[in-house]
């Protein structure tokens, strides 16, 4: 699909990936800032054409998103093994549990199931493991994020415009807090959101309507939570397939720990890192505690961005045949999302 697209919907996915204004009106500051950038728009035109990628499924949604760890509860990356032949036996039983928000078939000679859990109380990984242990007969191996050194799954594509446009500035001032738990009225505007925003011109305005609140409060909240890192960033979020992000990467490591602090950064410098974790190994099952995770629009350009992020790794140690390895997805088992409800529903503030 994504060569079907013109120039100026490929500067519409380039500009707004991220930095879209939250004011009342958004879409006339953003169109403004195409303008300067040499992209001749108007407000009712960048609305109309951010509604057509919408429906033609070039983007998964427009909005904010959220970063669900920042809202309450936890989310953690878990492996296993399932017999060839019992394979979507397997599938089944663990998409079965509600609390698996993505699985994945991974090419990998033993754990060749990849899925995400997301709960709102941590005991409940635990609790969850043991039960699709019990009912496959297969061990699971936990994987917890031990250190986040980027996460920004943005997808560029050739165009007249190929920077972001932050205009994430305008609208009023907010003062962020550290307050971790949400109140009664943030919770209704994240279970609003969460989804995406209408694409009108008065997003905010419209789901202001919607949870009885005052446009003006929506927008301070949602830009306040922009800055406190609840929602990491607004804008359109690209649906890369469509995009023709065909290949998916999750390469993994064997970082000595003494220079895993340096490593990460590093890596998170490449902009098609879109993921990139440090992560527990699993003594004689997965030598591994780093993983960057990487997208190509063809085989070879995945290799190649492969092969820079192992000549960066190379930089800070001596890289061995055994020490990395790159597991393709193979198959998308489970894509539900993470939703929040019952993890923000258990992060607010009891008065």
């Amino acid at each position: 699909m994504s060569e079907d697209l013109g120039t100026v919907d490929r500067a519409i996915l380039n500009a707004f990936q991220g930095g879209f204004p939250v004011v009342e009106r958004p879409f006339e500051p953003a169109a403004a800032a195409l303008r300067e950038a040499g992209v001749d728009i108007d407000a009712d035109e960048l609305l109309e054409r951010v509604q057509r990628l919408d429906e033609a499924g070039v983007l998964s949604r427009f909005g904010a998103l959220i970063n669900a760890e920042a809202i309450g509860g936890t989310a953690t990356l878990v492996a296993t093994h399932a017999p060839e032949d019992r394979y979507d036996e397997h599938v089944e039983l663990v998409n079965a549990h509600p609390e698996v928000a993505h699985n994945y078939e991974r090419e990998h000679p033993h754990l060749n199931m990849w899925f995400v859990l997301s709960v709102a109380d941590e005991d409940r990984v635990d609790e969850v493991l043991t039960e699709i242990e019990a009912e496959t007969g297969e061990r699971t191996y936990n994987l917890p994020k031990q250190q986040e050194f980027h996460v920004g799954a943005k997808f560029p594509v050739e165009g007249p415009q190929t920077q972001a446009t932050d205009v994430s500035d305008a609208g009023p001032d907010v003062t962020p807090t550290d307050r971790r738990s949400l109140t009664p009225e943030e919770l209704d505007l994240v279970l609003e959101i969460q989804g995406g925003l209408p694409i009108t011109a008065t997003p905010f305005a419209d789901v202001a309507v919607a949870i009885g609140a005052d446009t003006e409060w929506v927008v301070e909240t949602i830009k306040r939570f922009n800055a406190e890192g609840k929602v990491r960033r607004v804008g359109v979020i690209p649906n890369h397939y469509a995009l023709g992000y065909s290949e998916n990467g999750m390469t993994v490591w064997n970082v000595p720990d003494d220079v895993v602090d340096e490593v990460g950064p590093a890596i998170a410098e490449f902009d098609f890192v879109t993921h990139c974790y440090e992560r527990p190994r699993h003594e004689g099952v997965w030598p591994y505690n780093f993983f960057a995770m990487t997208h190509g629009r063809s085989e070879a350009e995945s290799d190649e961005r492969i092969q820079q992020v192992h000549a960066r790794m190379s930089d800070y140690w001596d890289v061995g045949d055994d020490d990395w390895d790159t597991l393709f997805s193979t198959r998308i088992l489970k894509k539900t999302g993470i939703r929040l409800d019952e993890r923000a529903e258990a992060n607010v503030e009891r008065r």
